[in-house]
Order: structure tokens, then sequence, then C-alpha cells
């Protein structure tokens, strides 16, 4: 069982050291001489010094010196792509060639300034030790790659490191040196100034993770009574901020991600997702922008890394729908409002373009949350699948049905269904207010060819509905509106039809009054007859159905030769926009026109590309 002796005191007003001898035999041999002229400490084997100065520390021999990296510090590419690896680690006399192999050489002793030791390594912890074993090689060079060999993996992933656990960390190191006989020098220094500073930061923080303008001033003061340097005051505080167990968890995400794309020279459209999804993540929770800026930095050292450009709602879709599998590596990375909101209108754009891509996005995202769950994944990986499904059905849902109420004739709601959309109605304005209407109603008001019962129809639905939310009407009340809507523009599309033939066939005329009463009655005889009526027509119907056909009239024997001749594409649009006929309609009877008098199709579409 080894023993170990420890020696504590500063070096200067600012550098606390702990010497910790560690060794079988360590109460038998002497180790260290003090020279109090120099306030100076000499810590000693054969071949091996190590001397604690006022202002800096004296090496030679073996070992060398390692810290816990702190976040933003220079890192190897070796060491960043290996997320276990924690802790720098320097040996005396190592160096890279050109093919990056480390190489030793027997030129080990040195001198380190402690502005140096806590600018290059740990602002504020950092060890240095040497090795005394016979069963070493006698080269210097030798003993540096047999201890690398030994400790260096270790070391480098050692939590003990960080956590200042002494203890554990000597143990952990003089196992692995295999000598009974052998004994190991551990100096630990500690920057008390930059201690101070980051044990408040630390604190202020964790609060709320946010600095306040009096806790910044609290901070401002110890660096100035300390003259801490701006740079040393940005690197600890980025630190701090990196250790929070919430930040590291996306940050090392993210630098995981950023590795292996530096590495291929590219970011794919699914990693550009991934880490675009984690910078959402980093906002949602307060982590700060700076985390992301240095690893960008430091991963693509001034590269550009190629990525293939996506349109911004297929981009959005896949980095949300990323997102879901965070869960795997411990990142909260709930589909929230905002989120959810985004999708809706992804799928929405997609169906504008006849996009098919958000389809097979969504299908790929339910075959991995399959495959994961089958491989044992937690089956919560479901939960936020499940929450983008419910209201995609949803938004598939009142889509069909204002668009079949707005432009298909005879759609028959029942009560059932206007349940369903206040329900609808009230999940979708709960992502945000009046989303319900942006998302159905407000382009669809747009449409040039939204016709008047069909407007009148989503008119009613959107005051029914509101009523209904207001508790100044009920459901029943919108359903008996909607079907008399219904009800009238069936009788409007019997009539127009009938009144049409009647007049060609046996009227030439219908202008005066006993002609319209005439025509009436005949009308609405046959279409009791036929049972397509069982009561009287309504005169307002009627009259409103004459002045469509004498409209028709008037745009088929007037407007309509002279918009072809001088292919007069505003003079059609102003018909349009001030007849009230329905533009399906007007293009249908423009079809018989060109039909019956024999004209080429072609330039009637050429015509009504003129309004594009």
């Amino acid at each position: 069982m080894h023993k170990d002796i420890r020696l504590h005191g500063m070096a200067g007003e600012q550098v606390e050291y702990f010497v910790m001898v560690v060794g079988n035999e360590a109460y038998q041999r002497y180790f260290f001489s003090v020279v109090q002229d120099e306030d100076q400490l000499r810590v000693f084997s054969s071949g091996n010094e190590l001397i604690i100065l006022s202002d800096g520390i004296s090496y030679q021999g073996n070992g060398g010196y390692f810290c816990e990296y702190m976040f933003g510090v220079e890192q190897p590419s070796a060491d960043l792509a290996k997320p276990e690896i924690i802790n720098r680690l320097v040996m005396y006399g190592a160096h890279s060639d050109d093919t990056g192999v480390v190489c030793f050489s027997d030129r080990t002793s040195g001198y380190a300034t402690y502005d140096n030791i806590f600018f290059e390594g740990n602002a504020v912890c950092n060890y240095f030790f040497f090795v005394h074993s016979h069963r070493l090689p006698r080269q210097l060079k030798k003993q540096q790659e047999e201890l690398v060999k030994r400790i260096g993996k270790v070391v480098k992933r050692s939590e003990a490191v960080g956590d200042e656990s002494d203890d554990i960390l000597i143990s952990e190191i003089f196992s692995l040196i295999k000598d009974d006989s052998a004994q190991l020098f551990v100096v630990k220094l500690i920057n008390r100034q930059h201690r101070e500073y980051r044990n408040l930061f630390r604190n202020l923080y964790l609060k709320n993770k946010k600095i306040s303008d009096d806790d910044f001033g609290k901070l401002v003061s110890v660096a100035s009574r300390h003259q801490i340097d701006r740079y040393q005051q940005e690197r600890i505080r980025i630190d701090v901020m990196y250790r929070n167990p919430a930040n590291k968890r996306i940050v090392d995400e993210y630098r995981n991600i950023l590795s292996i794309c530096n590495a291929k020279g590219e970011i794919s459209n699914l990693d550009n997702a991934r880490l675009t999804r984690l910078k959402t993540l980093s906002v949602r929770n307060k982590i700060p922008g700076a985390l992301f800026y240095t690893l960008d930095e430091m991963l693509k050292k001034g590269r550009n890394l190629r990525s293939d450009e996506e349109l911004d709602y297929v981009a959005a879709t896949r980095e949300i729908l990323e997102g879901i599998f965070f869960r795997e590596v411990e990142i909260e990375s709930r589909i929230d409002r905002d989120d959810m909101l985004k999708l809706i209108q992804a799928k929405k754009k997609a169906m504008e373009n006849r996009d098919h891509t958000f389809d097979q996005l969504m299908l790929d995202a339910s075959k991995a949350c399959d495959e994961k769950i089958r491989d044992g994944a937690d089956t919560s990986l479901l939960d936020g699948f499940s929450y983008v499904i419910t209201y995609l059905d949803r938004f598939d849902s009142v889509s069909n049905l204002v668009s079949q109420l707005a432009f298909m004739e005879n759609v028959r709601i029942n009560k059932e269904m206007l349940q369903g959309l206040i329900e609808h109605k009230a999940a979708f304005n709960n992502l945000e207010s009046n989303c319900f209407k942006e998302l159905f109603i407000r382009e669809l008001f747009e449409n040039a060819y939204l016709g008047r019962f069909g407007r009148c129809k989503v008119t009613a639905l959107m005051n029914g509905l509101a009523g209904i939310e207001a508790r100044t009407s009920t459901i029943e009340d919108l359903h008996q509106e909607l079907q008399d809507i219904d009800k009238e523009e069936r009788i409007s599309v019997l009539l127009l039809e009938h009144i049409r033939d009647r007049i060609r066939n046996f009227y030439s005329k219908f202008a005066t009054k006993a002609d319209q009463d005439a025509l009436l009655r005949e009308v609405t005889e046959e279409l009791k007859t036929k049972k397509d009526l069982n009561e009287e027509l309504p005169d307002r119907l009627f009259e409103e159905t004459i002045f469509t056909i004498k409209k028709e009239a008037m745009y088929l024997h007037a407007l309509l030769p002279q918009i072809i001749s001088e292919r007069n594409v505003g003079l059609r649009e102003d018909f349009l926009q001030n007849s009230g006929l329905d533009r399906f309609y007007v293009e249908e009877l423009e079809r018989e026109y060109y039909e019956k008098n024999g004209l080429d199709i072609e330039d009637l579409y050429q015509i009504r590309k003129g309004l594009s």
C-alpha cells in the first residue's frame, strides 16, 4: 500500500502550491529542500528536479504537466475528436513532426512563469509531475515515451484532474507505474485570484443562468482588485457557463457533430439540421452564443465547410424532426409551440409547391423512431413525434373541410364536424394568437377563385365559431346557417341552369315583368315536377339569376369579342372584379364560346396567363 507526504505553501502572493510525494517508501527518503534567502522550494529525486520560485517553476528530468482543458482553449484536433479526452497533457521535450507524430528528445529542462502556466494551461489549477523508478529506461526521451504509454491515457481522461480530487488522481497514476519502489512527485498550482473570480461568477450564474447589473459590478470589482486581464476573465466565464450540465450536453453534441463535419470537409443537410436545432435549443435554454462561436472558430479554422442549399421550409422541418432524437444523448429537445407552428407552415408550403419532401421527412422520422425503439431506446422517444402527428392530422382535417366549404357545392357539414372544428381552432390558436385564421382563412379570402357562396359559407363558419366561443350562439345555430346557405346555393345552381336553358330555347326577350313572371311560373313548375324543389322559389334568387344571365350575355356578346381581338387582359380582369360572377363560372363560359366559334383554346390560355 502506497503512502504520501504533502507540503503546502505560497509562491508569492498569488500562487498556492501543494507538493505530493507518493510511494511505498515515501517516508524514508529526502525529497525536498528549502532555500530561505531566495524563497525557493526544491523538489527532487535522482535525475529529476522541480524548483518552485516566487515567479515561476524551473524543471529538469522526466515528467511534464497537465490540467483540465478549459472550454475554448485551442486543442489538438485528435483531442477534439474524442469527447472522452478532457485534460491537456504536455511532456517535457515532446514535439510533433510534420506528419503529426509525437517525438521525444533528451532536452527536457526548462522554466515557465506563472503567468504563462495559467495562460496556456488552466486559468485556475495546473499539475506538474515527475517519476523516480529504476524500471524506467536510462535515456530521458525513452523515459518520456514510456511514461506516456503507461499513464497518458488515464491522465487525459481522468475527471479527478478537473475536480481537484488529489487522492483519486495520485491513486490512478501511481498504480499505472507498476513499480513498488517507485516514487511519484506531483505539484499542484492554484491561482487564488482566478479561483476567487471563478467561484463568484459560478455562484452568480447558477442562480438563474444570467448575470444582473449588480452582480456584474461585483465581478468587475474582483477583477480590478486582482488586476485579472480581460482574456482571463472571458475564458473563465465561458468555461463556467459551459460546465453547467444543461449547457454542456448541448454544446458537446454540437462539438461532436461539427468535428465529424470537419473531418469530412462538408456539412450535410442532416448535419446542418442538427447543428441548427442545437443552436435553437441554446437560445431557448439561455445558453450564450459565445460557446458556439468559439467551437465554430476552433473546428472550422477559417474554412467554409460546404453545405448543399435546401429550401427554408424543408431545412426547418429537418431541424425540428432531428431534435426528437437528441433525447438519446440526454438533451431535452421538446417540440414547443414555435416548432409546431413552423412544421405546420412547412407542410402548408410543401402542399402549395406540390413538394413531397416534407412527407418523406416525416416518413423517415417515423421509421427512425420505430427502429430505435425496436433496438432498445426509451419509448418516450415517440412522445415528441406523436405530438407532431396529432397536429399535422388536425391541419389536414381542417384544411380539407374549409377547402370543401369554400370551393365545392352541396357540401354537408354535421354537428360532429363543427364540434371538431371548435377543438381544432382552440388547438391552433394555442400555438399562436389568431393562428387558425392565418393558416386557413386569410389567404383563402385572397384567392381569386373563391366564389360568392364559398365566401358566404366560410364567413358564416368563422362568425359562428367566434359566437360559440363567446357563448352568444350555439353549434346548432351555426349548423342551421350553413344548411340554409347550402340550400340557397343548390337552388341558385338549379335556377341558373333551367332559366338559361329556357331563355335560349323559348324566350328571345325577358326584359318585361310579364315575361319574367311567366318564366318564373314555368321554371317553378318544372322543378317541382322533377322533385328538385318542394317550395316556392324566392323572388330574390330569381331576380339575381336573371341579373347574372344579363351580365353573362353582355360579357359574351360585347366584352369577350373585344378582349379576344385586343388581347385586353385588363378589361377581362376589370369585369371579373366588378361583375360579382365567380371566376370558375366565367372561365366555363369562355370555354364554351371558344368551342362554339371554333377558336384556338390556346389563345384563351395566353390571355388568362396575363393575370400572373
